[in-house]
């Protein structure tokens, strides 16, 4: 049994930390439960990512942390060539993964994942490349991406773009697609069973938890609110917040 916990609008938004995040994964590995990060974003390195964590209050490894960036680099073959149009956590895994990765000029594969700095030269350099034959691939398509101040366009927006400019569909590795499905399951393996996944969107997280044959449970701190319910596909379980979710758990109730 684990908990699948998402990070944008579950642990955080943006660089602020919802309160009682840090609080709710301490009690939940007090109690012996396994907990797994799981994020669509790819734009940290997985470096980032547990320094970020530990920043706000919850220690973690590497290997608590499973990213679209790897779901991504899986699917590149080792010695391919790869024209990043993504952030720092994209370049890092297809590195690791043996993939010469360029930023422009001819490639095997386009990899598409949210950045802060995409512009026109980018988006030439990657439509490009699609033209001239390489794969198309993206992190995620998730349209949009939680901030303090409100929803930011997310990678599928860069995505779209890059699909308008170049004429050909791209293939998704991140929620709720099998790519990343296959390294929860490679991660977890038998306690996979009786776990819950907890997101903050129906059509990525719940989809995904539904993939996995595990519970899904909706925090309303990110991009799904209230009156956005019940969505689809519906939760197993909402709860305002992950420390909401978690105290309810604690006093032996399903949902709040």
């Amino acid at each position: 049994m684990a908990w699948i916990i998402d990070l944008d609008g579950v642990v955080w938004l943006a660089d602020r930390p919802i309160p009682g995040a840090a609080d709710a994964v301490a009690w939940l590995r007090a109690a012996g439960q396994r907990v797994v990060f799981l994020t669509n974003n790819s734009s940290l390195t997985e470096a980032e990512y547990t320094a970020k964590l530990e920043r706000v209050g919850i220690p973690a490894s590497t290997d608590e942390l499973v990213t679209s960036a790897r779901a991504a680099a899986g699917l590149v073959a080792p010695g391919a060539t790869a024209l990043v149009c993504a952030g720092p956590g994209v370049e890092e895994a297809l590195q690791a993964r043996g993939v010469k990765t360029v930023r422009e000029g001819n490639a095997d594969v386009v990899v598409v994942g949210w950045h802060r700095d995409f512009d026109f030269e980018r988006l030439t350099a990657a439509s490009r490349a699609v033209r001239a034959g390489a794969a198309l691939l993206a992190t995620n398509d998730d349209a949009t991406y939680p901030s303090p101040d409100g929803l930011l366009p997310g990678c599928g927006s860069i995505l779209a773009a890059v699909v308008t400019a170049s004429g050909l569909p791209a293939t998704v590795a991140g929620k709720p697609y099998p790519p990343m499905a296959a390294l929860v399951r490679q991660r977890l393996g038998t306690e996979l069973v009786d776990s819950t996944l907890v997101g903050d969107r129906p059509d990525t997280d719940g989809l995904m938890a539904r993939h996995l044959g595990v519970d899904f449970a909706l925090v309303l701190s990110g991009v799904t609110k209230r009156q956005d319910l019940p969505g689809e596909p519906a939760p197993d379980v909402v709860a305002d917040d992950l420390a909401a979710l978690v105290s309810n758990a604690r006093r032996g109730g399903p949902a709040v």
